[in-house]
């Protein structure tokens, strides 16, 4: 028992200076989740903490929508949206490292995925992205809003590539090191004119879910 409770007490040590650890580094640097942890970020493992259905669910993603993933990062939740809008929808699937978009690439290669066809892959900046106007029905993050430099320019961008009435989706979970109280996400997101639909989840666990005002 003693040396249960003792593993245990080191993990805790362990995940509590890892959160300092990186909590102070993005004090002075921003960085994005590197490309060399691609394969853990897109695990069964990070899946059964964060359900990919709770996910679509919680965001609202439905067939026939065109969505955009901001930070797709290695493609953990890409083809399970993928398949929740079919083949009348589309996933626009941005990030600013090739080096995941092509972890990406080769996750649709394998046999499994072979069916998927409504992903399109692009390599830009979240805070100037190469999209039109008013083209989204739906743009939506994973535990990736609060590694963006410029939260507010990249709110305005996301504002920018949705439709009017558009659905914006951030999703956080504790164990990120990033991860910001749900007060956190809300007040960041309307102070940027976004108005809050909803909440899901729980504390360790939500996506907050805003709407684009119609004008």
């Amino acid at each position: 028992m003693n040396v249960i409770i003792t593993i245990l007490l080191i993990i805790l040590v362990i995940f509590i200076l890892w959160q300092v650890l990186i909590r102070v580094l993005r004090r002075f640097f921003d960085f994005p989740a590197p490309a060399f942890i691609g394969k853990f970020l897109d695990s069964d493992f990070r899946r059964k903490m964060q359900p990919p259905d709770k996910i679509i669910s919680r965001s609202k993603i439905k067939e026939g929508m065109k969505v955009l993933e901001v930070g797709c990062g290695s493609g953990a939740f890409t083809t399970f949206v993928a398949r929740a809008v079919g083949d009348k929808g589309e996933v626009f699937a941005l990030d600013i490292q090739p080096e995941m978009l092509k972890q990406i690439e080769n996750k649709l290669k394998q046999p499994e995925n072979k069916d998927i066809k409504n992903i399109h892959l692009i390599e830009g900046d979240a805070l100037n992205m190469p999209l039109e106007d008013n083209t989204f029905d739906l743009v939506y993050s994973i535990t990736v809003f609060q590694e963006l430099p410029d939260k507010n320019k990249a709110l305005k961008e996301m504002k920018r590539v949705l439709k009017p009435n558009g659905i914006l989706a951030i999703t956080e979970f504790l164990p990120d090191p990033d991860y910001p109280l749900k007060s956190t996400t809300v007040k960041i997101g309307t102070r940027e004119g976004f108005i809050l639909d909803d909440i899901g989840g729980n504390f360790w666990n939500y996506t907050a879910r805003f709407i684009k005002p119609h004008n």
